[in-house]
């Protein structure tokens, strides 16, 4: 039996992954903020899926993510969905300090809590989060969350250099999505090669049963990270992005 507990499940890409396990046989422990979403992703599978309300910026976060994995006997995969983030070019301080509370320092917290979770019972186990393509190169109108999403990367980097160091058998999959249909994204504005959660999904699945580190999705946006890693910093301050 495999178990997976996804944190941000209640929408987007964190629900359409959830529903891909759900459909490859997996039992899923689904945590996010809206009771009522979870409770709807249950009854797709109500004999595989337990449900706990958690709000990764509260300090006793990890211990509802202890309680979940519990109840669902054990964590085979943690998968972090939850993130925010908004185009802010005001640079309006709550906007950019929320998105950090959440990016980073929920981020850290629930992390940190399944690195030590898989490292106290000596399993093997996966650790995958949705980092972005915004990662590669700080980005004008979304300060923060370009900022937050580096700081992901790096800090996905360093946990598995420690895992190495420490001899676990834990895996990571950093995945870089680009532009995604969901919530996070405002509707009003348009977004280029725009992709749509479920298609994502599966690929975000693949990656992780492959074991891939890094994933990103999709080709055009491995292709436009390259491209993007290529300019010079002089010419990327000066690109309207």
């Amino acid at each position: 039996m495999k178990r997976a507990i996804i944190i941000g499940a209640t929408s987007g890409i964190g629900l359409e992954v959830a529903r891909v396990l759900l459909s490859r046989g997996w039992h899923i422990g689904a945590a996010g903020r809206r009771q009522e979403e979870l409770k709807q992703l249950r009854q797709e599978a109500p004999d595989r899926v337990v449900i706990r309300v958690i709000d990764i910026t509260h300090s006793d976060a990890p211990d509802h993510l202890h309680q979940l994995i519990d109840a669902l006997g054990g964590m085979d995969l943690y998968f972090h969905a939850s993130g925010i983030g908004r185009q802010n070019a005001a640079l309006e301080p709550d906007i950019e300090l929320s998105t950090a509370r959440t990016n980073v320092e929920g981020f850290i917290r629930m992390i940190t809590a399944a690195y030590r979770y898989f490292r106290t019972c000596g399993a093997e186990g996966h650790i995958a989060a949705i980092t972005s393509v915004a990662s590669t190169r700080g980005m004008g109108a979304a300060a923060a969350y370009s900022a937050t999403k580096r700081f992901q990367r790096t800090y996905l980097d360093a946990l598995s250099q420690l895992a190495h160091r420490e001899g676990l058998p834990l895996h990571f999959t950093d995945i870089r999505p680009g532009f995604v249909r969901t919530a996070l994204l405002n509707p009003a504005v348009h977004y280029p090669m725009m992709m749509e959660p479920a298609p994502v999904a599966r690929r975000i699945v693949h990656a992780v049963e492959h074991r891939r580190r890094v994933a990103i999705i999709d080709g055009r946006y491995r292709l436009l990270v390259m491209l993007w890693r290529l300019l010079p910093r002089w010419l990327w301050e000066r690109m309207r992005v």
